[in-house]
Protein backbone atom coordinates (compact mmCIF):
# COMPACT_ATOMS: atom_id res chain seq x y z
CA UNK A 1 0.00 0.00 0.00
CA UNK A 2 2.94 2.26 0.53
CA UNK A 3 3.97 1.90 -2.77
CA UNK A 4 0.77 2.58 -4.24
CA UNK A 5 0.66 5.60 -2.09
CA UNK A 6 4.16 7.18 -3.14
CA UNK A 7 3.56 5.74 -6.65
CA UNK A 8 0.27 8.37 -6.91
CA UNK A 9 2.38 11.29 -5.05
CA UNK A 10 4.92 10.81 -7.78
CA UNK A 11 2.69 11.26 -10.24
CA UNK A 12 0.64 14.28 -8.69
CA UNK A 13 4.09 15.94 -8.04
CA UNK A 14 4.81 15.32 -12.14
CA UNK A 15 1.22 17.15 -12.70
CA UNK A 16 1.49 19.83 -10.78
CA UNK A 17 4.81 20.47 -12.22
CA UNK A 18 4.06 19.89 -15.90
CA UNK A 19 0.62 22.63 -14.55
CA UNK A 20 3.57 24.93 -13.49
CA UNK A 21 5.08 24.94 -16.59
CA UNK A 22 2.11 25.31 -18.88
CA UNK A 23 0.89 28.16 -16.46
CA UNK A 24 4.13 29.81 -17.06
CA UNK A 25 4.47 29.48 -20.45
CA UNK A 26 1.00 30.96 -20.95
CA UNK A 27 1.75 33.78 -18.69
CA UNK A 28 4.59 34.80 -20.81
CA UNK A 29 2.76 34.57 -23.94
CA UNK A 30 0.46 36.72 -22.92
CA UNK A 31 3.00 39.21 -21.73
CA UNK A 32 4.41 39.20 -25.00
CA UNK A 33 1.16 39.68 -26.60
CA UNK A 34 0.16 42.45 -24.21
CA UNK A 35 3.93 44.68 -24.52
CA UNK A 36 3.76 44.01 -28.19
CA UNK A 37 0.38 45.74 -28.15
CA UNK A 38 1.28 48.45 -26.39
CA UNK A 39 3.06 50.52 -28.70
CA UNK A 40 -0.23 50.92 -30.82
CA UNK A 41 -2.01 52.15 -27.90
CA UNK A 42 -2.63 55.71 -27.28
CA UNK A 43 -0.67 56.46 -24.62
CA UNK A 44 -0.88 59.89 -25.41
CA UNK A 45 -3.93 60.94 -23.68
CA UNK A 46 -3.82 62.43 -19.89
CA UNK A 47 -6.45 60.70 -17.65
CA UNK A 48 -9.41 62.61 -17.02
CA UNK A 49 -9.90 64.39 -13.25
CA UNK A 50 -12.39 63.01 -11.48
Amino acid sequence: MAKDISEREARLAEALRANLRRRKTQSRAQTATESAAAPSADVTTEPSAS
